[in-house]
């Protein structure tokens, strides 16, 4: 793989530094830190006396918000004002997170189709940390890629969300374990007065992405008490690919095969002896292919000889240039959220409160239509070769089935309900007018149950290929022809496949107690503290279908994952705030955090310091330093056992046939495989450090800007080896090559040589030159390196003038300066990571605003940027992706409001990579939704 280096290196980080100010000099920030309720997105002013709230990264309560670590805040107001229904949408576009996750688009068929994660730093969906009014949000209940934990950010109700808190760097001096890449605090609204009603919808221009959101917030208040109540419907419907003319076929594909010049519909029945040899496909029936209503065409398939480039023509199939399009790229939602927050003031400086959120869902999607690839046993799997007795030859093959087949696209749906709760209660008060006190115990929960369809392996079986003819060896079957080239009707779909259900639970429970106030004064002002103790016990259960389990495997293609598991962690804290000089304060915190479940993680002690120097009341200069830690993930611990199939190359097949990996092309090299997973209690916990070093600057009354470098550093970080690392080893102990056919580095008989070519199960292939992959044993490991460091970039200007109204311009930047990484402590670092062509991390991000408001009219113009990524054949990059939204609003009565959103205006849908020929034919961080229309009525009953 190439990697492209710059020369420049050495003077990355004084031109990203002149880069910063320049970008923040032209215009305007996204959040900072907060001021008020409105303007919790936009100031960065280091002296706003708010009179002493607790802000993320901290339990001292502050009167100046800034500190020595950046916080990013967005309010409830900027949300709106962007143009986002819901805090997903809105945290999508931090800068921060560049790191690239599953989504709607590429997961349909995954495990965690319909979770919604956050990857800050692209250090990875569970190592940044959720919390909902300063307390843990339970894990989602699939494991992120059937993997690990991480959470969901897209069950929390819009209407009920005050401001959200972001701290993008280590925080596990202060919140434990998962606080590594950064801590997500959504604060939810109290003391709300009166009650306010959002109703909006919209659509796509495109098609489909019809959408409803209704919105209920409001409060109540007496002299002792108050309450403040929300609820949220919110529903969309799917979009699926054939909506999308882009994307709705095969012949979409920008790069046909050279030697080719044209596309080839999806081989959807086809029947071939295997090895791609010439006239190798066994022609249907003629007519055959017609017999499907439309959906599949007579075609005669070709291909390109790996070693030579020449065509060979391998015979007539039924090919189908419309299967693609049957996936959806949105999932369908019907949501409905409740949020409650009261307290109680027993007039002797005690105050009682708690807090009540639920959120309940039912969700559809579909992955595509079904297809099966040759006989099935159960307990081993698909067969992708057998020998035909009546066609006298191994034979592979290929037979998907239409939405007519299966009953329609109602049919094709996987189904989700969803129901989480998080309850909490607290008392909180004052001892002697210089200590706040406060103490909570509360319970979060998420259970998630999933439906799919799918066919039965046997039965499958049973009706295609009968009965199997022999007990060892080479399986034998008979297909019968007639049966694979006739249409099922959906009765006979429904007769050889069944409803997998699934079954899924989170929980945590947790205490904390917190003292915090001023211990005594010193000569720069008074010593600030808080200490913490934090009980937690967290959980989950995943019950998946036994007939997709690794050791049964009768559902046909598919594979699962159990796991279940419990831990108990017990931790103190201390943190002080030091004036060193009325200019100058040092901040200290450490925490202890002690652990009890099956992994080797008995404790784990972390530590951060401070210093924020103010040598001009305008001017802020700051640096951090922390440690941090994570707790291996519990599926990565209590997984008992998972599945996976992919398409890696099979690299010592490859080698074998002397060839480098760039001409090992077509299903003799790149075929189905099987790997399996099961947990590692003898994890040990990921370590890290970070520091970052910055400045605030109040330019003007009403400019200000802020500057900060980042560096993160991650050790023993845990992974999945994947299906195709493993075998680009394995061939490498086997031929003494790499891919490239350079010298590898171990010896076949060294303790990594005998590792990796033990994970590894081949069994012949009768006519082929190698053996072929049967199973590869992957699982979790302790990860060397994780390395990242850059910069953040942030301004807010605000000016008013007498004729044209008052003006909002906010620009926020992140830019990636380093990115390192190493997988096992036998593997070079390589330094080089971010510029390498295979990374598909965002190396900069930018997101900005202007708002305008003269008397009753308001409007927004909000545009967020996406850097460069590698193209698809690793030879360049492709262009930079921007994204626009508008809105224009109005007061049409004291009460009532009305606003037109149009987000991406230009209807762009992903940058030109002429290369990319896999399917979708561009890359999946990219949104295939376009253009969405809206109009919203807000009315106030005060």
């Amino acid at each position: 793989m190439p990697h492209h280096h710059s020369g420049l290196r050495p003077s990355r980080l004084s031109r990203a530094l002149v880069a910063a100010i320049f970008v923040s000099a032209a215009g305007a920030a996204f959040a900072q830190t907060p001021a008020s309720v409105d303007e919790l997105s936009t100031s960065n002013k280091k002296t706003t006396d708010i009179g002493g709230v607790v802000v993320t990264g901290s339990r001292i309560k502050r009167t100046q918000i800034e500190g020595p670590s950046p916080v990013t805040v967005i309010s409830s107001a900027q949300i709106q004002r962007e143009g986002f229904v819901t805090v997903f949408d809105a945290l999508t576009t931090l800068t921060q997170n560049g790191g690239v996750t599953q989504n709607e688009l590429n997961s349909a068929g995954g495990f965690t189709p319909n979770g919604s994660p956050v990857n800050l730093r692209g250090l990875g969906p569970g190592r940044t940390l959720l919390l909902i009014n300063g307390r843990r949000a339970a894990d989602y209940p699939f494991p992120y890629n059937g993997q690990s934990n991480f959470q969901n950010f897209g069950n929390i109700p819009s209407a009920a969300v005050d401001r959200i808190e972001i701290l993008s760097g280590g925080a596990s001096a202060i919140y434990g374990s998962d606080a590594v890449a950064g801590v997500i605090n959504v604060v939810l609204k109290t003391n709300f007065s009166g009650d306010k009603v959002t109703l909006r919808g919209g659509t796509s221009t495109t098609g489909g992405g019809d959408f409803g959101n209704l919105q209920w917030v409001g409060g109540r208040s007496g002299d002792n008490w108050s309450v403040t109540y929300a609820l949220e419907y919110f529903a969309d419907e799917p979009v699926f690919a054939f909506q999308r003319d882009f994307m709705d076929s095969t012949d979409d594909n920008p790069r046909p095969v050279p030697e080719l010049g044209v596309n080839q519909p999806s081989a959807s029945i086809r029947l071939n002896r295997p090895g791609g040899a010439a006239n190798s496909y066994i022609a249907p029936p003629p007519g055959a292919c017609d017999r499907f209503g439309g959906e599949l065409v007579p075609f005669n398939f070709r291909s390109v000889s790996a070693g030579t480039r020449a065509v060979v023509n391998l015979g007539q199939g039924c090919g189908s240039w419309k299967d693609v399009g049957y996936q959806t790229i949105a999932n369908g939602n019907s949501d409905w959220s409740g949020y409650l927050y009261a307290t109680y003031d027993f007039a002797n400086g005690i105050e009682a409160w708690t807090s009540l959120q639920g959120f309940y869902s039912k969700s559809k999607l579909s992955g595509g239509t079904e297809a099966i690839s040759g006989p099935h046993i159960d307990g081993t799997g698909r067969v992708t070769t057998w020998f035909d007795t009546g066609l006298n030859a191994n034979m592979n093959m290929q037979r998907i089935f239409t939405p007519a087949e299966v009953g329609g696209l109602d049919a094709m749906y996987q189904r989700f309900t969803e129901k989480s709760l998080d309850v909490a209660f607290g008392l909180r008060g004052t001892l002697g007018d210089r200590f706040d006190w406060d103490v909570t115990v509360g319970r979060a929960e998420y259970r998630a149950d999933r439906t799919r369809p799918r066919l039965d392996g046997s039965k499958v079986t049973d009706w295609f290929f009968g009965p199997r003819l022999n007990t060892t060896g080479t399986p034998r079957y008979r297909i019968n022809l007639d049966r694979l080239y006739t249409p099922l009707t959906p009765a006979q779909y429904q007769s050889m496949s069944t409803i997998l259900k699934y079954q899924s639970k989170s929980w945590v429970n947790q205490g904390s107690a917190t003292l915090s106030g001023e211990l005594f004064d010193l000569p720069a002002g008074p010593l600030g503290f808080a200490a913490v103790l934090d009980l937690t016990s967290q959980g989950y259960d995943l019950e998946s279908p036994p007939a997709i389990l690794p050791t049964v495997m009768e559902a046909y293609g598919l594979t699962g994952t159990n796991g279940g598991g419990d831990r108990d962690r017990y931790a103190a804290g201390l943190e002080f705030s030091i004036p060193i000089l009325p200019s100058l304060k040092a901040s200290l915190a450490g925490r202890f955090d002690k652990y009890d479940d099956i992994t080797a993680v008995d404790d784990a002690k972390t530590w951060g310091a401070g210093l924020e120097w103010r040598p001009l009341d305008s001017l802020l200069l700051r640096a951090n330093y922390s440690t941090s830690f994570k707790a291996p993930d519990m599926h990565f611990v209590f997984n008992e056992g998972s599945g996976s199939f992919s398409s890696p190359l099979d690299t010592y097949r490859c080698l074998n046939a002397n060839l480098t990996a760039a001409s090992c092309t077509g299903s003799v090299y790149n075929y189905s495989m099987f790997a399996t997973s099961k947990g590692e209690p003898g994890l040990t916990e990921e370590t890290g450090e970070s520091w970052g070093a910055g400045l605030v600057w109040d330019l003007t009354d009403g400019l200000s800007m802020s500057v900060d470098y980042y560096d993160i550093k991650l050790d023993d970080a845990v992974t999945t080896l994947s299906s195709t690392y493993i075998l680009d080893n394995e061939g490498g102990c086997r031929t003494g090559l790499t891919r490239t056919r350079q010298p590898f580095q171990f010896a076949a008989d060294s303790a990594f040589c005998r590792e990796i070519t033990s994970r590894v199960t081949r069994v012949a292939a009768p006519g082929e030159l190698t053996d072929r992959v049967t199973n590869i044993r992957s699982g979790p490991v302790n990860q060397s390196l994780l390395h990242v460091a850059g910069l953040d970039a942030a301004m807010n200007w605000r000016f008013s003038t007498q004729r044209f109204g008052d003006y909002r311009m906010e620009l926020g930047w992140t830019h990636t300066l380093k990115s390192e990484r190493q997988l096992l402590a036998t593997d070079p670092v390589d330094k080089d990571w971010r510029d390498d062509p295979g990374n598909f991390d965002f190396r900069s991000r930018v997101r900005g605003s202007v708002s305008w408001q003269k008397d009753a009219w308001n409007a927004t113009v909000f545009m967020t940027r996406y850097g460069s990524l590698p193209n698809w054949q690793e030879t360049g990059r492709i262009a930079p992706y921007f994204q626009w939204n508008l809105n224009l609003g109005k007061q049409i009565t004291d009460r009532a409001k009305v606003t037109v959103f149009v987000n991406n205006v230009f209807n762009k849908f992903h940058p030109s990579d002429d290369g990319y020929d896999s399917y979708p034919y561009f890359y999946r961080a990219y949104s295939p939704i376009g253009r969405e229309i809206s109009a919203q009525l807000e009315y106030n009953f005060n």
